[in-house]
């Protein structure tokens, strides 16, 4: 077997300057991974999705699995095709309250040697828009927006001495989803590879189906997303996601 046509053009405009990666680990499967990550993947008929989706997912999905090693291989391919520093720098702040800022920090850390390295310059530096008076209600505003009305006033609901925790989950949307450098759409998207990746979490990633539907992002483009990971989670977590798209989707559906 030969590397393809199509992945050798796509592996060579990803690493410009460097042998594939792979390759480092062992030649034959530089061409087995290649074909199927590089060719088969995106060319799959009516399942690709936009670069700029493809790298983000694929990013977020190496966070959720804390492969460091994979994400600083991917990082420079994602900036060759197209996605900028403040993307990738949204990316990671959106993992830490899904994923624990003892997965994420890394990240920051080579992220940082990899900006530096290539000269890579963040354009706008500071992302927030909310203070600490507005991060409550532009939260809640955000909530809703993802999830429905119906949650409104969930962070005042519940038993008293748990609480705290739905009132910083709410305080969370309001620091996080309201970050100028990613759109809501994107957010959710990659919020559900996090969640897609780590595992153990399908209650949450049902949930959060449903708020990638109500903020636009389709059935089909998850399941486009999903495909796009397979690769980087294998198949029985990506088997995982896709039992949970077609749950969050009757479910949404039925609300509709």
């Amino acid at each position: 077997m030969s590397k393809s046509e199509f992945a050798q053009a796509y592996t060579e405009r990803m690493f410009p300057d460097i042998a594939a990666p792979a390759g480092y680990i062992d030649p034959e499967f530089e061409v087995l991974f290649d074909n199927f990550a590089f060719d088969e993947v995106i060319t799959e008929e009516g399942r690709n999705v936009p670069a700029k989706d493809r790298f983000l997912a694929i990013l977020a999905t190496l966070v959720g699995v804390s492969a460091v090693d994979e994400y600083a291989l991917m990082l420079p391919a994602a900036l060759n095709f197209g996605l900028i520093p403040d993307e990738v720098i949204e990316l990671l702040y959106q993992a830490v309250p899904y994923l624990g800022i003892g997965r994420v920090r890394p990240f920051f850390k080579v992220t940082n040697k990899i900006f530096d390295y290539r000269g890579e310059t963040v354009v706008d530096p500071s992302r927030s828009t909310i203070t600490s008076e507005s991060r409550l209600e532009k939260g809640v505003e955000k909530q809703v927006e993802i999830f429905g009305e119906s949650i409104r006033n969930s962070y005042q609901e519940g038993p008293e001495e748990t609480r705290h925790i739905k009132k910083w989950l709410a305080n969370m949307f309001g620091d996080y989803y309201t970050r100028k450098g990613l759109s809501v759409a994107h957010r959710e998207m990659i919020t559900f590879c996090f969640l897609a990746a780590q595992g153990g979490c399908e209650p949450q990633l049902k949930a959060h189906v449903e708020g990638n539907l109500n903020v636009g992002n389709s059935k089909q483009y998850l399941i486009n997303i999903a495909s796009q990971c397979v690769p980087y989670i294998g198949y029985p977590r990506t088997l995982n996601a896709l039992r949970c798209i077609q749950d969050g989707y009757t479910a949404w559906e039925a609300k509709q």
